[in-house]
């Protein structure tokens, strides 16, 4: 009896697995997440806390989560050609960001490459568009999908993880430039 219940539940988790993966391998190949928030402020102020990497530390959410994160800077000073390089705790990782592109005063582009706990490529960008005495601004991040991020995409909504972290970043980035 000990046997058959054994070899039930082999077979049954064995199904769910390939069900699993299955489910995996029919999700997209690339991901697109992205927030928008309107700041009561200028483009151009806005522009220069996004383009000059050393100003992130005074809003982006990532900061606050290590502050004893190793950080280091290359490249030009900001604008295209800026490095920023971290090396932090579980909750932060390793890697690289260069600005790869910017559009004085409506959009920055960056390479983003994480190293640890898991290497990905992205790109990711901020969009600055003027409305009236505001300006709407577009966090936005996209990549490919590997398959082991699609099995890990079955459990963890990837669009909620990192939407929260972009909601909370413009929240921050609203508060530094309306003042």
């Amino acid at each position: 009896m000990l046997k058959k219940i054994v070899v039930g539940t082999a077979a049954l988790a064995g199904f769910v697995v390939a069900g699993v993966l299955a489910f995996a391998a029919t999700q997209p190949d690339t991901f697109r997440v992205e927030r928008t928030a309107s700041i009561k402020a200028p483009p151009e102020k806005i522009f220069a806390l996004v383009n000059d990497l050393h100003q992130h530390r005074l809003w982006s959410p990532w900061e606050k989560k290590d502050p004893d994160m190793k950080r280091s800077y290359s490249g030009a000073a900001s604008g295209k050609g800026a490095v920023y390089e971290w090396d932090g705790n579980k909750e932060i990782g390793k890697g690289r960001m260069a600005i790869a592109e910017t559009k004085p005063p409506t959009q920055v582009v960056f390479a983003l490459d994480f190293l640890q706990p898991f290497e990905a490529h992205n790109i990711a960008g901020f969009d600055l568009r003027p409305k009236g005495d505001a300006t709407d601004v577009t966090w936005s991040i996209h990549g490919p999908m590997p398959f082991l991020s699609k099995v890990m995409c079955v459990f963890f909504d990837m669009d909620k993880m990192i939407g929260r972290e972009f909601e909370t970043g413009l929240a921050n980035l609203k508060a530094v430039t309306e003042r």
